[in-house]
């Protein structure tokens, strides 16, 4: 009995493990890195720096919140681009009162537009942080730290351990801090390298199973060959509470704060029969001889999130064949060379960056045209439709069950 449980732990945790292993973007994470630039009386000064190396996901508003514990006694006696949601009990210390006492520290970026003094190279976002692919130059974040009661050398400093972070919810899961080779640095004339006295990374990689059990958006189907959508599955995103949804055309969909988010970040759905807050619908427009256009259409029914910087990833085997994509950026995706299935669709800044609120005003859409390959591409057996679709890299439909009324031969 006793090996039988042990087999269960195991499995179960190779699981858990499976899960944050997205082979779409296998080497997706984010890297946590300290640098320490110089030692001070009774610690040291840090750089860290946050890079979201993920090719699709990134860290939408109310931005990323960092945690960890100190090894010892340690406190911070300062920061600059960002700050700690708590001081903590600092009545032990007399004259200099430190930024944070506290054992479990948790820090959050600051806002944009504050005094330059209190700003630090890629701070002040709010929080929010594009995915690597996205937006490489703004998939960075970073602020400095003076710590005190620490060690005062590479053998006497003790590193931070039990990193947690929420980006802006749970999913995240970090792993222990490792010294690693010091970062070395370029002069702005680039004319001489300088280097961190002490360096340490933290990664941390994401599992949609720690995020949510349930699907966050659905997808939908139709085309210009047949009269039928099909739609989301009823309760596709689970069957929500009614407290958490109303009717469009209701009173209460329309009064004064609604669109105003909650501490808990608790949704207020439009009512559905899939219950989902963001549904991606796939219309086949056009057959032509050389090509075929695709219509999509991402809709938001959540009152209380809009969605900045959002991403779509799309696996279909004619995606190697893309022509032109109209009214959203594209990229594709090739963790593995041999294969190219997979593209990212995103926002083009300043036109279709933020997808706002449930309402008239809730949704973005695009049309995208294909080319044809006879020897590799074919309407049949459902083909004119994604394999699997993700929006900001929650799961729509690992596997899309195509309906059999699709199955059908189209004219070349």
């Amino acid at each position: 009995m006793k090996s039988i449980c042990i087999l269960v732990v195991v499995f179960l945790l190779m699981l858990l493990n499976a899960d944050a292993y997205d082979p779409l973007d296998p080497t997706g994470n984010i890297t946590i890195k300290w640098d320490i630039v110089s030692w001070t009386a009774d610690g040291y000064v840090a750089a860290v720096t946050m890079s979201n190396f993920q090719m699709y996901r990134s860290i939408m508003n109310p931005g990323w919140t960092l945690g960890w514990q100190w090894a010892k006694k340690e406190v911070i006696w300062s920061m600059v681009g960002a700050q700690t949601t708590e001081q903590g009990g600092c009545s032990k210390f007399k004259g200099n009162v430190p930024h944070c006492c506290t054992k479990n520290p948790i820090v959050i970026d600051l806002l944009p537009g504050v005094p330059y003094n209190q700003q630090f190279s890629n701070c002040c976002k709010a929080g929010v942080m594009s995915a690597w692919g996205q937006d490489p130059t703004g998939s960075v974040s970073a602020f400095q730290v003076s710590v005190g009661l620490a060690g005062t050398s590479n053998k006497t400093v003790k590193l931070p351990k039990n990193f947690n972070l929420l980006g802006p919810g749970l999913g995240y899961t970090c792993g222990p801090a490792k010294v690693v080779p010091s970062t070395v640095y370029l002069t702005p004339d680039r004319r001489r390298k300088t280097q961190a006295l002490m360096t340490w990374n933290v990664t941390c990689t994401y599992s949609q199973y720690l995020a949510s059990r349930n699907p966050s958006c659905c997808v939908s189907f139709s085309s210009f060959y047949n009269e039928t959508i099909t739609p989301c599955p009823t309760c596709a995103c689970g069957c929500q509470n009614k407290n958490n949804c109303v009717m469009s055309d209701s009173k209460q969909a329309h009064r004064k704060g609604i669109n105003t988010p909650r501490k808990d970040n608790a949704p207020l759905l439009q009512r559905t029969h899939h219950m989902c807050p963001i549904r991606v619908h796939w219309h086949v427009k056009l057959n032509y001889k050389d090509y075929w256009r695709v219509k999509i259409a991402i809709t938001n029914f959540n009152y209380r999130m809009n969605y900045t910087q959002w991403t779509l990833v799309a696996q279909h085997p004619n995606l190697n064949s893309v022509t032109q994509v109209f009214s959203f950026d594209y990229k594709p995706l090739v963790p593995y060379e041999s294969i190219n299935d997979t593209g990212m669709f995103y926002s083009m800044k300043f036109y279709n960056d933020l997808l706002m609120e449930a309402g008239p005003q809730g949704n973005v859409q695009s049309e995208v045209l294909l080319g044809k390959n006879k020897d590799t591409f074919t309407f049949k057996q459902g083909w004119a439709f994604p394999r699997k679709v993700y929006f900001n890299a929650m799961n729509a439909c690992c596997h899309l069950q195509i309906p059999t009324l699709f199955y059908q031969t189209l004219p070349k």
